[in-house]
């Protein structure tokens, strides 16, 4: 089986949000750290335990982002993916779900892939959307929220369990190739090995030139940035245990919930 596996590469909160007169602002330039997107590598390690599992399997990881995403690819290669692709772009492109889905679609669509796979989200958009948008532009079957997937090469099919709302779970089979989402705390990630970051550093990664893709205009715009708007207090109990069990039934008694 060939699997591409969906990375993003996204800043750390604390480098990326920076204070200005009356407000904040994101900027990400060439200087800022850049990491695997957490949700992200519950994918790259489901694609390796089936790699594990299926002889014969090769696995790809492809990025969206600047040059310091390249990093990220040789990381995911370290914890045991074959190739890595990188379709360089400026941060603010990488975070255009539209974009991304364009870009990592056509790029996809030139080789023989049976099972692509994302995380979730991204940690810093969270929009639940590239992968859906890439399986739809492929025209291939997908699944979002997979907590179990149970590939059979053989017989062409995937056999995966969603995750839904209320603690409800859809048992789904489909038909390859096909995209998934990946639901965090499907596995545990590993870490990269030293063996497989070597061989990652010297690897050569595939580089994307956007000009050669067909991507489309930007469809959002940010506008501004604020902090979420304090629209109540805390309240700390104190006192001794039997005081504060009191106060707190007080309080529920008091909003009707006992």
């Amino acid at each position: 089986m060939k699997i591409l596996v969906c990375i993003k590469a996204v800043p750390e909160p604390e480098y990326a949000i920076h204070s200005i007169p009356g407000g904040i602002t994101v900027r990400v330039d060439d200087s800022t750290e850049l990491r695997v997107s957490r949700f992200d590598e519950f994918a790259v390690e489901e694609a390796i335990l089936i790699k594990e599992k299926f002889s014969g399997t090769t696995v790809d990881v492809i990025t969206m982002g600047p040059e310091s995403a390249r990093k990220n690819l040789r990381r995911a290669m370290g914890m045991g993916a074959d190739n890595g692709i990188h379709i360089v772009s400026d941060y603010p492109a990488s975070c255009d779900a539209a974009a991304v889905s364009a870009g990592i679609a056509e790029v996809a669509d030139k080789t023989d892939y049976d099972l692509i796979f994302c995380g979730i989200m991204s940690e810093d958009m969270m929009q639940f959307s590239t992968g859906p948008m890439i399986g739809a532009r492929l025209s291939i079957p997908w699944a979002t929220s997979v907590v179990r997937a149970a590939p059979d090469p053989d017989h062409e099919k995937i056999r995966v369990e969603r995750e839904l709302e209320g603690g409800v779970k859809a048992i789904v089979e489909m038909g390859l190739p096909a995209l998934l989402t990946i639901q965090s705390g499907i596995n545990e990630p590993r870490y990269p090995s030293l063996s497989n970051l070597l061989r990652a550093n010297k690897a050569d990664i595939y580089v994307v030139d956007p000009e050669s893709l067909s991507l489309p205009r930007t469809a959002f715009e940010t506008t501004d940035y604020a902090y979420p708007e304090k629209k109540r207090d805390g309240r700390v109990l104190t006192g001794t245990a039997v005081e504060k069990a009191e106060a707190l039934l007080g309080i529920l008694q008091e909003k009707g919930l006992v």
